[in-house]
């Protein structure tokens, strides 16, 4: 008599995990791809950097001292002589808004110091093997550079407050200035970080931050307005970035007029310009 054939062994359904399933701490995750890879690297970049502040919270404490004395010791005085013609507005609540532009834009524009340190460090040449693309390490540190912004934009609103400056409290108008100071700390440290790619040397980009800033903020409206000043100057201050950004927070924070859609549409070209630019010299830098 002949056996019946044997049952067809089948697999069993379940996968051949290890105990407790160990074998899935030797499978990768399964990588971000499309769209997703590079806002999820911007953003991983941007944590990296706002890490540091809790090692060394000094930097925004000492920073937080010349926006105040603005305001109270040139604020103050200004309002009281009424020298310059502000519409009707009280000159330090006139100032307030350009004084956040100045303290965002003298955070940022010293951000390739930052860079330059990572490169001499050789972490810079580290970040650059990984998958991330150049223009998301540009734009996660200048969007950091926003957020401490942000921080020292709170400090000078907070002292503007106390000194009785007439500021709106809408949310709706907040969020526009937390997105405005963002946008332009990006363009600054941007540009920082582009003259690091030129220059290569933290002294000599030292050197132009220092004489870069000042005339900035002097050839901006943010302590006057753009129609008293000589006409070459009101050239430079309609092509000079802070002056869309002071135009576009005092419009939101004192209800003043303003052009909001021309400040947001500068402001984000120049933001993506400098990521452009910066990440171009980003493998010069690490050379």
């Amino acid at each position: 008599m002949s056996e019946a054939p044997a049952a067809p062994r089948t697999e069993s359904a379940e996968p051949a995990t290890g105990p407790g399933g160990l074998d899935l701490l030797l499978v990768p995750p399964r990588a971000r791809t499309g769209w997703r890879v590079l806002p999820a690297r911007v953003l991983a970049m941007c944590v990296v950097e706002l890490q540091k502040l809790r090692h060394d919270r000094t930097e925004l404490y000492t920073r937080a001292v010349q926006p105040a004395l603005w305001l109270l010791v040139f604020g103050e005085t200004f309002t009281r002589i009424k020298a310059i013609p502000t519409g009707g507005v009280p000159y330090i609540d006139y100032l307030a808004p350009g004084i956040i532009a100045q303290s965002a834009m003298f955070i940022a524009i010293f951000y390739g110091i930052m860079i330059i340190w990572e490169r001499d460090a050789g972490i810079l040449t580290k970040l650059l093997v990984t998958p991330t693309p150049r223009s998301a390490l540009i734009a996660g540190k200048a969007f950091a550079a926003g957020v401490k912004a942000l921080i020292q934009a709170v400090v000078v609103i907070v002292i503007a407050a106390l000194l009785g400056v007439a500021m709106t409290w809408n949310p709706l108008r907040l969020l526009g200035v937390v997105v405005a100071v963002v946008l332009g700390s990006a363009f600054f440290s941007c540009l920082s970080m582009t003259i690091a790619g030129i220059v290569l040397t933290r002294d000599r980009l030292m050197g132009i931050g220092q004489a870069i800033t000042m005339p900035l903020f002097f050839a901006s409206n943010a302590l006057y307005p753009v129609a008293i000043m000589p006409g070459w100057l009101q050239t430079v201050s309609r092509i000079n970035p802070l002056s869309y950004q002071v135009d576009a927070l005092r419009g939101l924070l004192l209800g003043t007029h303003a052009h909001l859609a021309l400040d947001y549409t500068v402001l984000v070209g120049a933001a993506v310009l400098g990521i452009a630019a910066a990440s171009s010299l980003l493998g010069r830098l690490a050379r």
